[in-house]
């Protein structure tokens, strides 16, 4: 008799089962970029328009609020809620233009500026000039003389108070460097000099006279050298 070992075949050993492969990790979703909140969306909004409407004066466009929602690409229903009224949003377009005179008036007086000479008066020709020059204003004055000198010189309006605050900054500043010393407080010489300018510079809507730049210079001149010293 065979032994059985050697007569019977072996069983082969248990296959190995395949590990699965392992899991990729499901990579995280893209962070989306926070949305700003709706009040800085607004005053964007609200400053396109502005904008746009000082681009319309600067042209010698009138204000059309119409024309303006077209150009938008919103309903005038909507314009008006973004910006107020018509005179509202005139006060701030006109605004933005003065903030560029003032500025550029600043930086043209700096770029010639002898040394040792004063900050304020040299400035001051400078806006005069510019309003005096500027096409878009004087047709704006012309077509609406009534509205546009109301918003020019409100005393609470954005263009008086902020050419006031700009004008009395320089007077600080020249009284800073140069040592001066004043008769009366800055911000009275601002509003006095810009009082001035206004009288000089709108005379034809004002008091029915020809706008005089030069005679707006020398009194405003004269004005700050009798009071600094």
């Amino acid at each position: 008799m065979v032994p059985a070992s050697l007569t019977s075949r072996a069983s082969p050993p248990p296959a190995r089962r395949a590990s699965p492969p392992p899991a990729r990790r499901a990579s995280p979703p893209p962070a989306r970029r926070a949305s700003p909140p709706p009040a800085r969306r607004a005053s964007a909004r609200s400053a396109r328009v502005v904008a746009l409407a000082a681009r319309w004066i600067q042209d010698g466009r009138r204000l059309d609020m119409q024309g303006l929602a077209a150009e938008l690409g919103v309903s005038r229903v909507t314009l008006f809620r973004r910006v107020g009224s018509r005179e509202a949003l005139l006060s701030q377009a006109l605004w933005l233009l003065t903030q560029r005179t003032l500025e550029v008036a600043a930086v043209c007086w700096e770029a010639e500026r002898p040394e040792g000479e004063l900050h304020t008066p040299g400035t001051g020709r400078h806006v005069n000039a510019i309003v005096s020059e500027s096409k878009g204003l004087r047709r704006l004055l012309d077509d609406e003389p009534a509205l546009t000198i109301r918003v020019l010189t409100d005393p609470r309006g954005q263009v008086r108070t902020g050419t006031v605050a700009f004008i009395a900054d320089l007077l600080r500043r020249d009284i800073a460097e140069f040592g001066l010393v004043t008769l009366i407080e800055p911000d009275a010489l601002a509003y006095a000099l810009v009082r001035l300018g206004e009288s000089f510079l709108y005379a034809d809507v004002l008091a029915a006279r020809k706008p005089d730049v030069v005679t707006a210079n020398r009194l405003q001149q004269a004005l700050i050298e009798g009071i600094v010293q």
